[in-house]
C-alpha cells in the first residue's frame, strides 16, 4: 500500500494527526520492519510518492523525469510509450503582483463538454508545435510530442495551492518552446467566448495550463500494473485543497478498510509492503524477514503514526 500525502507540512496537518487513533494501522506497523527510507527536497519536482511509483513501474526515479504520463499511454494502448509524452491540466492561474497561485483544478468544475471545446481550440496552436492532444478526463489530457522526452515537469500536486516558483516553469532550451506556447494559450483564453460564458455563470476561467508526467519509456518497458500495488487517493484529494478536518477523516477510512484488510492478509501469511510519502521524503515497512526478535525489536516501538511520518 502506497499512501501519498501521509505528512503536510501544514501545522494544522500536524496537530490533525497527533490526535489521531489509528489502531490497525499501529497494530499492522509494528509487526513489520522498517525497509528503507527516501530522503528529498521540498522544492523537488517530482514528488516522493512518484519516485516510489518509479520504482515500482521498474523506471529510474529522475526528478521531474518521471513519465507517469507514458505509463498511462502505455498500458492504454495509445503507443508504446517510448515516445514523449505528458499530462496537461486546464488551468487558473490567480496573477498577483509579484507572484502567480495555481488553484485546484477542482475548483474550475470543469465538465466534459467544456474541456474538450476547450480542448479543441487549443490543440492546433500545439500541433504546430508537433504535440498531439487527445481527451483522458475533464481535468487531464494526454499530449505526445518529442519536446516532452527529454523535458522535467514539476508534479501537479507539488504546485496546487502553493505560489508558482521559477523552478518549477518548464525550463532550458526544451522548455523555451512550451513557455511560449503557454503565453499563447493565456491569450486565446483571455479572449474565448467559453470563459466568458463561464465567468457569467460564476465559474472561474481556464487561463493556463500545467504540463507534468514528462519522459518518455525505455525501449522494452513491460506494460502492467505492479502486482498488488494499491494507491491511497483519499489524504492526496483533502491535502491538495487544505482540508485538514477532511484529511483527518480520510485517516480513519484508510486505517479502517486497508489497516484491518492489510492485518488481516498478513495474519494469513501474505507477504505486506506498507510505504507512507511526505512532501519531501517516503519510508516502506514490510513484512518480509519480519521474525518475532525483530518484531520485539523493531525501530517503531510503540510509536504513533504520527512519529513515524515525522520528518517526511
Amino acid at each position: 500500500m502506497l499512501v501519498p500525502f501521509a505528512r503536510c507540512r501544514a501545522e494544522a496537518a500536524s496537530e490533525a494527526l497527533r490526535g489521531l487513533a489509528l489502531p490497525n494501522l499501529q497494530k499492522l506497523l509494528r509487526r513489520l520492519v522498517l525497509e528503507g527510507t527516501d530522503t528529498g527536497d521540498p522544492h523537488s519536482l517530482s514528488l516522493p510518492h512518484e519516485r516510489v511509483l518509479a520504482q515500482a513501474h521498474g523506471l529510474a526515479p529522475v526528478d521531474g523525469l518521471i513519465p507517469l504520463a507514458a505509463v498511462q499511454a502505455q498500458q492504454e494502448g495509445a503507443g508504446e510509450g517510448t515516445e514523449g509524452w505528458a499530462w496537461i491540466t486546464p488551468a487558473h492561474w490567480r496573477v498577483g503582483q509579484d507572484h502567480i497561485d495555481m488553484a485546484h483544478p477542482q475548483e474550475l468544475q470543469l465538465d466534459g463538454d467544456d474541456s474538450r471545446a476547450l480542448l479543441a481550440a487549443m490543440s492546433p496552436y500545439f500541433a504546430e508545435d508537433g504535440i498531439a492532444l487527445s481527451f483522458d478526463a475533464p481535468l487531464r489530457w494526454l499530449a505526445r510530442g518529442e519536446a516532452f522526452r527529454t523535458l522535467p515537469s514539476a508534479s501537479l500536486d507539488r504546485v496546487v495551492g502553493h505560489r508558482i516558483e521559477d523552478a518549477w516553469m518548464p525550463g532550458g532550451s526544451a522548455g523555451r518552446p512550451l513557455r511560449r506556447l503557454q503565453q499563447e494559450m493565456q491569450m486565446l483564453l483571455y479572449t474565448l467566448p467559453l470563459n466568458e460564458e463561464r465567468e457569467r455563470g460564476g465559474l472561474l476561467p481556464v487561463n493556463s495550463f500545467w504540463i507534468s508526467g514528462t519522459g518518455a519509456l525505455p525501449p522494452g518497458h513491460a506494460p502492467g500494473t505492479p502486482p498488488g500495488l494499491q494507491v491511497t487517493p483519499y489524504l492526496r484529494e483533502m491535502a491538495l485543497q487544505a482540508d485538514w478536518s477532511g484529511w483527518a477523516a480520510a485517516w480513519h477510512k484508510i486505517d479502517e478498510r486497508e489497516g484491518a484488510r492489510l492485518l488481516s492478509e498478513l495474519e494469513r501469511g501474505v507477504p505486506v509492503r506498507v510505504t507512507l510519502c511526505g512532501e519531501t521524503g517516503a519510508r516502506t515497512w514490510t513484512s518480509e524477514g519480519a521474525g518475532s526478535w525483530r518484531r520485539v525489536a523493531g525501530w517503531f516501538g510503540s510509536s504513533t503514526v504520527a512519529q513515524l511520518v515525522e520528518g517526511l
